[in-house]
């Protein structure tokens, strides 16, 4: 579901548009299976499950909105209304959009001239919670409330809502016909979830607080009660599609540091969790875990809406568990690494962890989100093209996404594409518009900047032929060294023992690192062995190149932590010295990524099986404001151009899906050529599944099918 934030002032320094190369390299089939990982689901039939039970799933907190169109809309708003409300499309494994026939019995576009028009077809067995038939009403009441001319319902976005013309009853009975005043073919996102009448007709309603409950709904399941701490579902006595397996659903708001102490003292069936978590349960049954990401089930489905965060997809200043602590960094670590080395029953407590966890499994997939390496274009070196391009050809992506992925068994590749994840239609690989990791290009790069070893007139000491004093020598590149430096942190970081990994992240010797105040170092910083040769650093006119890397300094940025240590070493190698700086995780969007208070950031952005409607706002072009400024939308590295928001302006309005994909394509290939935003890896999607509980785990695109999860007879 799109989402448009409030757009604040940054000036973009316009860069030169470099002529792009043929747009070629792995590309995704839009038929045949999902690739390995995208989800990894417990299937069963419906007929194997007892029909009764609870199931417990936890949440980072209680939603403070049910309406998914408000802005304080999470992922937990987007669970509770997939199971309560219509969802006219959901979303297969491979992320691509499928009518939901329990709401629609088919839709269509009717015409294309004068105007689209598309005609949805309702079921007519599809009944509100309160017996009223759904029907053209809602569709027009949500169209009003979403199309961003009412100030008083403060929605979160309007997207594709902005361009339809007109909503009415169709010429048949049970059908909704929508007419557009500009072509959108991205038109199937609209309308899901669906919301009442009651609830889109009155602006007091739709900006109600989730405490108020939603009195009305349409799915399998209904909201029964909210808490402060919980949001209770049951079944809804008028769905008509297939009886829900499961008569209860309790969503428990449980911090992600607290999520492994949970499902030890059985209080939780289904949850998230981080490495180490996930490891100690693999340790309980090594012989079946490894397996996990082979097993699956395809299940229709329905992406979250584009909210950048350290881990994923929650809002910005929240916590997602998928990039939860580095398990090197934690106590939990330490016992991770007891637990995998069968140190487990020296203690009785240990003991009781063990059979506490050993009821679960670990499902596991890579989660339709991805991190990304953020450069700042606004001001400073970063506003010059060429540094950017330099920066992101100093950056091994293939070393960074095996450290991230390879320890939990997902597949390592480095992902290709900022608006399609792998095996999504229509995935390619486009970074060769950029270039491959090359150490000598990117010091030549540089050199072009005006920034040059040493300070002197050419370049010294880093282009692999002179040193500081002008000797010939040879030096190697980011990649080559990198490699076995891999090696080890991968191996320490798999083994879940702190001082290994710490040991090796920590020999970042042109990195400074300090606390948001900059009075002392971050935590794990202690030991560096010192900084990186003054000779050695780039220069510009005797300034010497710093660019100054904000991180979370909470536990969910301690696997960026990680991961942006190893970016200041690849860096280091170009000459390049990086200052880290941790902040608090709470104000690290809200007060840096948003304010552009930051050279290099990581952060991640979730996929869409959308691009052209949701991608548009994160990397278009900063615009003139009323008041004379320049605004973002959700462009935080304030990196863009007119030939990218022409390409996305044209696949919104292409209804051909194939010509309207190969636009999104070509404006992927000019963003990874704008080098204001890397994307690294897929996130990891780990998940705890009490053992017996079926159609449910890591859904990875997919979503789940409400009715059918359930537990085993």
């Amino acid at each position: 579901m799109p989402i448009t934030r409030s757009r604040r002032a940054m000036l973009l320094a316009a860069g030169v548009m470099l002529p792009l190369p043929v747009l070629t390299g792995c590309s995704s089939d839009d038929d045949g299976p999902p690739p390995r990982a995208a989800w990894d689901i417990a299937s069963a039939p419906r007929s194997g499950t007892a029909g009764t039970g609870t199931l417990r799933w936890a949440l980072d907190a209680t939603p403070a909105t049910l309406n998914a169109f408000q802005k304080t809309a999470d992922t937990g708003t987007q669970r509770i209304a997939g199971a309560v409300l219509p969802s006219l499309y959901t979303l297969d494994a491979r992320g691509r959009p499928q009518r939901n026939g329990d709401y629609l019995s088919s839709a269509d576009v009717a015409s294309t001239d004068p105007k689209q028009v598309v005609v949805f077809k309702l079921n007519p067995k599809a009944v509100w919670s309160d017996g009223r038939p759904i029907g053209a009403e809602d569709f027009q009441a949500q169209w009003k409330a979403l199309r961003g001319t009412d100030e008083k319902y403060g929605t979160a976005r309007n997207a594709g809502y902005d361009r339809i013309a007109k909503v009415e009853p169709g010429d048949k009975e049970h059908e909704v016909k929508v007419t557009f005043a500009k072509p959108y073919t991205d038109w199937r996102s609209l309308f899901t979830p669906l919301y009442p009448k009651s609830v889109m007709g009155n602006p007091a309603v739709f900006t109600a607080a989730a405490s108020k409950g939603l009195a009305v709904g349409a799915g399998p399941f209904m909201v029964r009660q909210v808490t402060d701490s919980e949001v209770t579902l049951v079944r809804n006595p008028r769905w008509w599609g297939d009886r829900a397996r499961l008569s209860r659903v309790v969503f428990q708001a449980v911090p992600a540091e607290k999520r492994a102490e949970a499902l030890m003292a059985g209080r939780l069936d289904l949850a998230e969790v981080d490495r180490a978590t996930a490891r100690r349960i693999q340790a309980t049954a090594p012989d079946k875990q490894a397996a996990g990401a082979k097993r699956g089930s395809s299940a229709p489905g329905k992406a979250g809406a584009p909210e950048p965060s350290t881990g994923g997809r929650e809002a910005a200043g929240t916590t997602r568990t998928g990039e939860a602590a580095e398990a090197t960094r934690t106590g939990e670590a330490r016992e991770a690494a007891g637990a995998e080395g069968g140190a487990t029953g020296d203690t009785d407590k240990n003991r009781s962890r063990t059979r506490a966890l050993s009821r679960f499994t670990l499902r596991k997939a890579l989660d339709p989100a991805y991190t990304q390496l953020a450069l700042n274009g606004t001001k400073g070196p970063l506003a010059d093209e060429r540094v950017r391009r330099a920066v992101a050809r100093a950056i091994d992506r293939k070393a960074l996404a095996k450290l991230v992925l390879e320890p939990m068994g997902l597949p390592s590749e480095p992902l290709g594409n900022h608006l399609l994840m792998a095996g999504q239609p229509g995935y390619k690989d486009h970074s060769g518009a950029l270039g491959a990791p090359d150490t000598n290009a990117a010091q030549s790069l540089l050199a072009d900047a005006g920034w040059r070893a040493g300070g002197t007139g050419r370049q010294k000491g880093l282009d692999g032929k002179t040193d500081d004093r002008g000797r010939r020598h040879s030096a190697p590149t980011a990649t080559a060294t990198e490699s076995a430096t891999d090696s080890a942190t991968g191996a320490a970081t798999d083994s879940g023992t702190g001082a290994a990994t710490d040991s090796a992240s920590g020999t970042a010797s042109g990195t400074t690192s300090k606390s948001a105040s900059g009075a002392s170092p971050a935590a794990g910083d202690a030991g560096r062995s010192g900084r990186l040769r003054e000779a050695a650093v780039v220069r510009k006119k005797g300034r010497p190149l710093v660019l100054r890397f904000v991180l979370p300094d909470d536990r969910t940025g301690a696997r960026l932590s990680t991961v942006g240590e190893r970016i200041a070493r690849m860096l280091e190698k170009i000459g390049v010295r990086t200052e880290i700086t941790k902040v608090p995780g709470e104000s690290y969007f809200r007060d840096h990524i948003a304010t552009g208070d930051y050279d290099l950031a990581l952060y991640s952005w979730p996929a869409s099986a959308y691009p052209a409607t949701d991608a548009r706002p994160i990397y278009a072009k900063p615009q003139p404001a009323a008041d004379g400024s320049l605004v973002v939308e959700q462009n935080y590295t304030r990196v863009g151009t007119d030939q990218i928001d022409q390409l996305f302006d044209q696949a919104l309005s292409e209804l051909d899906s194939g010509a309207s994909r190969s636009l999104v394509s070509r404006a992927d290939a000019r963003i990874w050529a704008a080098a204001g935003s890397i994307p690294l890896y897929q996130r990891p999607q780990l998940i705890a599944m009490r053992k017996g509980l079926v159609n449910a785990g890591a859904f990875g695109f997919a979503t789940p099918r409400y009715q059918d999860i359930g537990f085993r007879r």
